[in-house]
């Protein structure tokens, strides 16, 4: 091959960068998330180049699509195994043709009307106790109260996810985002990054709020930079009991350590008491409050919702030992390793 024709053929070569991002752009993606490294760096400059919007992500996570996991909690009558965009238009399309509804008056639906009205109940009974340091259902119905109406939940966590499900209402389809049936930790950040940036673009003051628990916030707790370093309009309210489950207060903390160090001693669910998350975000340029009291909550709460020149953080502390409702289903607490 002569020299003439190797240089017209090497400039005639394009990047598998550019490929990749022409590819992205031509199926009508917007924004791109990644890890930064190799080949993402080269991938998201060349979908940048081409108005294709990148956010650097500091914790990467994983999906699976798994058959064996169908019916990995309660055997179903019915499991369908596909791509969801794929199955859901099948089965509109099928409704379509044969319009179908649950009879009203069931005996399913009278049960279920009757154990959302015991459980509405229960939980309002728990919301309405005084004694500090608060419980988790008298945290989410001061939150509950001033949520606006358009506003995406996300939500993770054990107990604090368990719990907002129930008492955090979201009115708008797709609008709530959680770490599914099976718990996934460290998804909550990521969700709330993509939703806040879809919300910024298209509907300008519309806000994201993010429930974490705190062992929920340390697996992906940095991404609190991501969020400043791109100014999302996020509210991050970590409902913080200084542990997994359960933990301990900060004198039953400074009692075990008499008798033996940290790691002799401390059961492996607790976490250090009183742990001041709120400085992560201050750290990085954003709002951070330390609440303890249902007035300072509504406080910080009211002023982060006002603010919407930066992000904020509200770390929440509740009593350690704080528990849910009794379950009625033991599958709901059980596992299955």
């Amino acid at each position: 091959m002569s020299d003439s024709n190797f240089a017209e053929r090497s400039e005639e070569q394009v990047s598998g960068a550019k490929v990749i991002a022409q590819a992205l752009k031509t199926q009508d993606v917007e924004y791109v998330f990644g890890i930064v490294g190799i080949p993402v760096t080269e991938i998201a400059i060349a979908a940048q180049q081409l108005g294709i919007k990148y956010i650097g992500m500091r914790n990467e996570q994983a999906v699976d699509i798994c058959a064996e996991e169908l019916g990995n909690n309660v055997k179903p009558a019915v499991t369908l195994l596909g791509d969801i965009n794929a199955v859901t238009k099948q089965l509109l399309e099928e409704l379509d043709k044969t319009p179908w509804q649950y009879p009203p008056e069931s005996k399913w639906w009278k049960t279920l009307r009757e154990k959302m009205k015991s459980n509405e109940a229960a939980s309002k009974e728990l919301a309405s106790k005084k004694s500090l340091p608060m419980n988790y259902y008298t945290v989410f119905y001061h939150v509950q109260e001033q949520l606006p109406r358009d506003c995406f939940v996300v939500s993770e966590g054990a107990n604090t996810m368990d719990i907002g499900r129930t008492v955090l209402q979201n009115y708008l389809p797709r609008h709530r985002l959680d770490a599914g049936t099976f718990g996934t930790m460290g998804v909550g950040l990521g969700f709330a990054i993509a939703a806040a940036m879809v919300a910024k673009d298209r509907s300008p003051g519309q806000r994201v709020i993010c429930v974490e628990g705190d062992s929920a916030f340390g697996f992906s707790g940095m991404e609190v930079e991501t969020i400043c370093r791109y100014n999302l309009p996020i509210i991050l309210l970590v409902v913080n009991n200084n542990g997994i489950y359960q933990g301990f207060d900060t004198d039953t903390w400074k009692e075990m350590l008499k008798f033996q160090d940290a790691a002799s001693v401390v059961p492996p669910m607790c976490l250090l008491p009183n742990s001041h998350y709120e400085q992560v975000m201050t750290a990085f340029g954003g709002k951070g409050y330390f609440v303890q009291t249902p007035e300072e909550l509504q406080k910080s709460l009211r002023q982060s919702l006002a603010d919407t020149a930066k992000p904020s953080l509200i770390n929440i502390m509740i009593e350690p030992q704080a528990t849910r409702k009794t379950q009625d289903f033991h599958w709901l607490t059980r596992s299955n390793m």
